[in-house]
């Protein structure tokens, strides 16, 4: 088995919500920020960007890392290991549109403190990080 390393983009528009998507049941079915794992060779920037782009159809600018989040959770329930490079991104305008129906169904701009229930842990890990100000937590 191996550590499967994806980014985790916040995407923040300026009423200060965050958008979030909700994954398909395949997929199991929690809220997320948007996000993918790194294809070799490719910078977290480049990812964050590669992502947002298919998932969602949206061009992200000068996307920033901001944490790092060990999903030690999901692994215990599931036995997937993932490392979540956290990065924050501004909303600068366009439809964010469901480019992926197979994988997420609804979109939702929201208040980051009040997350929609069921949430993926490591879209929760990094929403918490920013709100702290924090680069890593431990689990």
């Amino acid at each position: 088995m191996s550590v499967v390393v994806g980014v985790g983009v916040i995407i923040i528009n300026n009423k200060g919500e965050i958008l979030l998507g909700k994954r398909t049941s395949q997929h199991a079915p929690y809220w997320s920020i948007f996000g993918g794992h790194v294809d070799p060779g490719e910078s977290f920037e480049e990812c964050a960007i590669r992502e947002i782009k298919e998932e969602i159809g949206l061009t992200i600018q000068d996307p920033k890392v901001y944490g790092i989040s060990n999903n030690l959770e999901t692994y215990r329930e599931e036995g997937k290991h993932t490392v979540s490079v956290c990065l924050l991104a501004q909303y600068t305008g366009g439809e964010p549109q469901l480019m992926e129906p197979d994988k997420c169904e609804q979109l939702m701009w929201c208040d980051p403190n009040y997350l929609p229930e069921p949430h993926f842990e490591a879209s929760r890990n990094a929403i918490k990080l920013w709100q702290k100000a924090q680069f890593y937590s431990v689990n």
